[in-house]
């Protein structure tokens, strides 16, 4: 096997649910667009499901490999069910995320969370 396995190749050279939303319920960001890798979710949602997700980033192979694949694990599931994907997740589903390139699977969490976050920021509140 190559540095990429299979899985990641195929959602980077034909990545799913590529590009911008229209009017969606919310929109995660994380990293810095013009300062480094960035990647965009874009999340609609009916009920307390996910129904339609798109992103955008500018990164790596590895980025927009998982920006693909989050987008097709969150797409169907409740928001409840989308709170528990993590890094690990989307390296387990890529079948494997190279050592120098785990910054894309931080990314594509990191937007989800902040989608989810803008969508209900009570989901992030604890209670003491």
């Amino acid at each position: 096997m190559g540095k990429y396995s299979d899985t990641l190749m195929d959602h980077f050279l034909a990545p799913r649910n590529s590009g911008p939303l229209e009017s969606p319920d919310a929109t995660g960001h994380a990293g810095t667009p013009g300062r480094g890798p960035f990647l965009i979710l874009y999340i609609k949602v009916a009920g307390s499901q996910i129904v339609t997700a798109k992103f955008q980033t500018y990164g790596c192979g590895p980025t927009i490999a998982c920006g693909s694949m989050l987008t097709e694990l969150i797409v169907g599931r409740s928001i409840a069910d989308c709170l528990q994907l993590t890094t690990e997740t989307l390296i387990e589903n890529l079948d494997g995320v190279p050592a120098e390139k785990l910054h894309s699977p931080a990314l594509a969490i990191a937007a989800l969370r902040d989608a989810l976050k803008c969508y209900d920021p009570s989901l992030f509140t604890q209670s003491y």
